[in-house]
């Protein structure tokens, strides 16, 4: 079983306390198309995040 996972593009926003909704309803309607969509604060400037689309 080798599963790839591609990035395909990330992005680096203003964190919000919503955004996890987002990427949340992304991830359960788009998992059939092969998309992943992943949320992390930025480890050096906390007030931002880091928004990244995967291909699985």
């Amino acid at each position: 079983m080798d599963s790839k996972i591609e990035v395909l593009s990330t992005v680096k926003l203003q964190h919000s306390p919503d955004l996890y909704k987002i990427v949340d309803a992304l991830n359960r309607t788009l998992k059939q198309q092969d998309l992943m969509f992943g949320l992390a604060l930025d480890k050096k400037d906390q007030s931002k995040a880091i928004f990244t689309i995967y291909r699985t």
